[in-house]
């Protein structure tokens, strides 16, 4: 079988010649490591790079692009991926100015925020913004949902838009599949989301309905390219279970999902939902009336346990398992323990893809991410 085949049968519940791999994402010095040179993969610090590309001008830039693609490629094919991520985290918005060569400036004197990358985490996190998060109101929440509606109702996505996509799409030429980000939906989690989901509950309903417009225009021009799988949703959840409670999610989570999912269905896509920490409070409404097809970042240190989740919901298809924070500081036999326990409930269960739930974070050993890889290749 070829890798494309293998993963498009385990969403058809077909035979499979070996269990098919996915890992979420790898960190850039992970990857670095084990291409022998700066990798162009990763979170925060790619968008950092995507800024700095920006700002020296459209041949940098360029030259960005095309690293990272090839970049990402390559690391999938050292993982040995069957489904691949083609692309990391993306800011591709001109910094407005450099403040020095980790610092970007975005906006004007009337709306600004500083990011910062932080090399060690690989963080380009938000160091100050005008106006402050805690002089937000409700009212400015509201003038911003006016202007994102009259975006979304002007918003006509065509496959120029998704070029990048089609560019992989013919380059993976159907030998391996193709991850491909959109339909995301969530609930930001911050006070004033969390404060108007009980006090502006028509606000938070906005949000998501423009949320959910902008999936299904987006998801319905990437099924006329030909995509088939879909990784979208949203954080929502830690170690002790979801942020809010499940009566919220069913009231407005579970609409706008389900919205989602009834277009990917009629289109002939898989829609995949992801999310970090203990979701099995909303297990019900999330695994099975919502719709979704597959569900990924697969937290089993909050207790999200794959051979449970086969068993009690063998119509979805699970992404993931092996835990980034084993990986980051387990010893090499508790690395290969685990990889052994996903492989063996894939091929016990079927419906599975194994890997890495999560992010290899910058400061997991080399040995432990090589452990892993060897006992997959061995053992799949």
């Amino acid at each position: 079988m070829t890798s494309y085949d293998r993963v498009l049968s385990v969403f058809n519940q077909s035979t499979l010649d070996k269990i098919p791999i996915h890992h979420i994402g790898v960190s850039s010095k992970v990857a670095s490591l084990l291409l022998g040179r700066e990798a162009y993969v990763g979170g925060g610090i790619q968008q950092w790079r995507e800024a700095r590309a920006l700002w020296e001008g459209r041949d940098a830039y360029q030259e960005f692009l095309e690293r990272s693609f090839e970049d990402a490629l390559e690391i999938s094919d050292i993982f040995n991926m069957d489904l691949v991520r083609a692309t990391y985290w993306r800011l591709p918005i001109k910094p407005s100015k450099k403040i020095d060569d980790y610092t970007f400036l975005y906006g004007d004197e009337n709306k600004w925020l500083i990011r910062r990358l932080n090399p060690e985490t690989e963080i380009f996190d938000i160091i100050a913004e005008y106006p402050p998060k805690g002089n937000i109101t409700f009212e400015d929440l509201e003038r911003e949902l006016n202007v994102e509606e009259r975006r979304i109702e002007e918003y006509n996505p065509t496959p120029e838009d998704f070029k990048e996509v089609l560019m992989f799409l013919r380059r993976l030429d159907n030998e391996k599949a193709l991850r491909v980000s959109a339909g995301g939906v969530s609930i930001p989690l911050d006070t004033l989301w969390l404060e108007a989901v009980y006090l502006r509950p028509d606000l938070v309903k906005r949000y998501l309905n423009i949320q959910v417009n902008r999936a299904i225009k987006d998801i319905t021009v990437l099924a006329r390219l030909g995509v088939k799988i879909i990784f979208g949703g949203g954080d929502l959840a830690n170690d002790k279970g979801p942020i809010y409670s499940p009566r919220v999610f069913r009231d407005f989570l579970l609409p706008s999902i389900k919205r989602i999912t009834d277009v990917c269905h009629k289109l002939g896509i898989f829609y995949l939902f992801g999310s970090d920490g203990n979701l099995w409070p909303i297990a019900q409404e999330l695994f099975i009336e919502s719709g979704i097809d597959g569900y990924y970042e697969i937290d089993r240190k909050a207790g999200m346990d794959l051979k449970r989740l086969r068993i009690n919901h063998p119509q979805l298809v699970l992404i993931g398992n092996i835990s980034s924070y084993t990986l980051h500081v387990g010893s090499i036999n508790e690395v290969i323990k685990e990889t052994l326990d996903c492989l063996e409930t894939a091929k016990n269960f079927g419906g599975i893809i194994v890997g890495c739930s999560n992010y290899i974070v910058p400061q997991t050993p080399l040995e432990n991410v090589i452990a892993m890889i060897e006992t997959i290749n061995k053992y799949r």
